[in-house]
């Protein structure tokens, strides 16, 4: 039977436990959705740790090691100041946590514009430290050749189309994108672009409804929305938002759990019992032998 290094969540070391399943594929993931229809909508969540992806994975069709990390893990104002050395890092974690999802990693600003040729080495550095499947990258038309070239070479790649995050300061801010024609049109376009030259998915974010619905009937490959429309082929959303991490969240995030709320009564029971003594008791803690 083959097997994987798995975390034991009994000892938090990792072991090599059986293989409950076999992986996804991306042609696995393409091929969800036929001749412009996707009958089961693929579920993606991001990830950044070998616990989280193990609590994920079995409910997830894909893991996102993105760029977000940025600002949940490291505290960043943007995505902008994410490395390489972060993303391999994390997305080493990612994998070794997971076992059936098809693991994605985002690949950081400045790590592939500067051409193919520097895609390539940055990409293949990443799927080399982490062991995971496939990259992303934002922007549209202007990374198709970029994308062909990768996937050319055993890359698979995922494209990222209307608000790209990485380029916020040219953007502006976080507005929803695809409120004139001209922007709409160039958003289809750029979808069309990384369509046709290769990729495997897109994700379409921070785009208004009836343009996200265009271009996900633009497009053969599955679009993947985050504040764009349940007429994508799948959803994606940074889980700490969706499991309420943070008091303020996107719009188009839905908070289904208080998470931080559960935490801080947590520790202030923890404080509490610390105060007064309490803790630790008798179970906790060792006594000489009779």
């Amino acid at each position: 039977m083959s097997t994987t290094f798995q975390l034991d969540t009994s000892t938090s070391r990792a072991n090599p436990t059986p293989q409950p399943m076999r992986r996804l594929t991306v042609p696995k993931i393409r091929e969800r959705k036929q001749d412009g229809v996707t009958a089961e909508p693929l579920v993606m969540l991001t990830a950044y740790t070998a616990r989280q992806a193990q609590l994920l994975d079995e409910h997830c069709d894909l893991l996102l090691v993105g760029d977000s990390l940025g600002q949940v893990i490291y505290g960043l104002p943007s995505t902008i100041p994410v490395t390489l050395e972060m993303m391999a890092n994390h997305g080493a974690a990612v994998v070794r946590g997971s076992y059936h999802a098809v693991v994605v990693i985002d690949m950081p600003f400045g790590s592939y514009e500067g051409s193919p040729q520097q895609a390539f080495e940055s990409a293949a550095l990443l799927l080399k430290q982490t062991g995971a499947a496939a990259v992303k990258l934002e922007g549209g038309a202007a990374m198709a050749e970029t994308v062909a070239f990768l996937n050319q070479r055993g890359i698979p790649v995922m494209g990222h189309v209307g608000l790209t995050p990485q380029a916020v300061n040219v953007l502006g801010g976080y507005a929803a994108r695809g409120r004139s024609d001209s922007e709409a049109d160039k958003i289809v376009a750029d979808a069309k672009a990384l369509d046709q030259a290769g990729a495997f998915a897109i994700v379409i974010e921070g785009v208004i409804e009836p343009i996200a619905i265009e271009v996900t009937k633009a497009v053969a490959c599955p679009t993947i929305g985050i504040g764009a429309s349940a007429r994508c082929d799948g959803q994606v959303l940074v889980t700490e938002d969706m499991l309420g991490m943070f008091e303020r969240v996107p719009r188009f995030v839905k908070r289904y759990e208080d998470i931080a709320g559960i935490i801080e009564k947590t520790v202030i029971r923890y404080a509490g019992e610390v105060r007064s003594r309490d803790f630790p008791g008798p179970e906790q803690t060792y006594q000489p032998k009779d």
